[in-house]
């Protein structure tokens, strides 16, 4: 197997524990000292622990559902549905790997909108979706 392929095989193993509630699994990923961003908050959590402990107990009923993973070498993104509650946020993940572990991880979040009348001529839904409108 070659480094791409273990890479990606590392972050569906983090996405697939992070489903099932699996902290050792989910977090298996992580250097010891990994950063994790998340941009909208302001927010940096330093190293595994940290990470790991920023997630753990939190109170919502979450799911996670990955749409696409795509990277090569040290730079991956992913792009996931999480659920909390019943409600989705969309979230891109881009992670820089050190070797099989992530040294750097900054998660975007973002929530469903309608679209404006005015694209309908414009779009089409995305695959296995349907547009919802404004």
């Amino acid at each position: 197997m070659d480094a791409d392929s273990r890479v990606r095989a590392a972050i569906e193993e983090h996405w697939r524990a992070s489903e099932h509630g699996d902290i050792e699994a989910e977090h298996a990923v992580y250097a010891a000292d990994a950063i994790l961003d998340y941009p909208q908050s302001g927010e940096r959590f330093r190293g595994r622990a940290a990470i790991a402990a920023q997630r753990g107990g939190h109170p919502a009923d979450r799911h996670f559902t990955v749409l696409r993973i795509t990277g090569h070498a040290t730079l991956w993104v992913s792009e996931c549905v999480i659920t909390y509650d019943g409600v989705p946020s969309y979230s891109v993940s881009i992670m820089e790997f050190a070797g099989l572990h992530v040294a750097h991880e900054t998660q975007y979040f973002a929530d469903p909108f309608g679209a404006p009348a005015r694209r309908v001529a414009l779009a089409e839904p995305m695959p296995g979706r349907t547009i919802t409108r404004a």
